[in-house]
């Protein structure tokens, strides 16, 4: 008979060649574990499924290997493998937390070796696989987290941006509502209360119409933030032409502006043609109420 060649460990070469073709599967598991994480980078669910048909193979005996995978309440395994009569298990960690766990299993009896019927190496195989599903789930989760809230900051960012448009629009609608309260305001200021003092002060002896020109003066000052008297503007009218401009502004006619200051139509009359003059109207076909009443309209708030 010849003498069969042993190594160093007093392995026949048959058996050799057994545990190299052992170690080339177990590569190979791995190695096709790594390809499903680079063909399904945001896919827990394709490597894990992949993964189930790469890992009976692996096994010392495949053709009674069954697999299972359990993953944050999700199973997934080999048809029979509930008959499995011996199996090993490793967890699946995530963040250091246990989300689920791999297991193989044959389904029939197998000759005992380092862990019932698996080898070391098995176990060190499945521990193995374990640890880098772990690694790869923790990876796309996070990658997910980190889309979701994307997501959430660009839907907080429009709504941010819609909002501050909507601002916009309120605070622009409210400044309108101030400039006209203030034109209207000062328009009742010149059209009501100036008139009536006017009057008030043709009606008093000499002797009292300094109240009157002082209430007057108040009230201007009190109104100039929202109309702001003529004279203001316009320093080159004379009192009695910002007293006519602001009745003129008014609406008052050249009638009802000679009564109510005692004078005659025509002194009315050529105070409106010196207004012009000094407005730079004169001989322009330019209406005064309309051009006066734009001058109020344009003064600052």
């Amino acid at each position: 008979m010849r003498a069969t060649a042993m190594d160093g460990r007093g392995r026949t070469g048959g058996d050799v060649a057994h545990a190299l073709g052992e170690r080339v599967k177990e590569l190979d598991c791995l190695y096709g574990i790594a390809r499903l994480a680079e063909r399904h980078p945001d896919s827990v669910d394709d490597i894990l499924a992949g993964a189930l048909r790469i890992l009976p193979p692996a096994w010392q005996y495949p053709k009674e290997a069954r697999a299972r995978i359990v993953f944050r309440g999700r199973i997934r395994q080999s048809p029979g493998f509930a008959r499995a009569k011996a199996r090993q298990a490793a967890p699946v960690r995530v963040g250091g937390e246990a989300v689920g766990e791999v297991a193989v299993g044959y389904v029939k009896a197998r000759p005992a070796s380092f862990e019932g019927p698996f080898l070391r190496e098995e176990r060190a195989l499945i521990d193995g696989v374990a640890e880098y599903l772990g690694v790869i789930a923790g990876r796309i989760e996070a990658g997910w987290a980190v889309a979701e809230a994307n997501r959430l900051l660009t839907v907080e960012r429009e709504a941010l941006r819609e909002a501050n448009a909507a601002l916009r629009v309120v605070l622009a609608r409210i400044e309108e509502e101030k400039r006209e309260m203030r034109r209207d305001i000062g328009a009742g200021v010149e059209r009501v209360l100036l008139p009536i003092l006017h009057a008030m002060e043709l009606e008093l002896p000499a002797s009292k119409r300094a109240y009157v020109d002082l209430l007057r003066r108040n009230l201007l000052d009190v109104a100039a933030p929202f109309a702001g008297p003529l004279s203001a503007a316009l320093p080159a009218l004379t009192p009695a032409e910002t007293a006519i401009c602001t009745m003129i502004r008014g609406g008052l006619r050249t009638k009802e502006i000679a009564r109510l200051r005692g004078t005659s139509p025509a002194t009315i009359n050529r105070h409106r043609e010196h207004i012009r003059r000094k407005l730079g109207l004169a001989n322009r076909p330019v209406n005064l109420v309309t051009h006066l009443q734009g001058m109020a309209a344009e003064r600052p708030a």
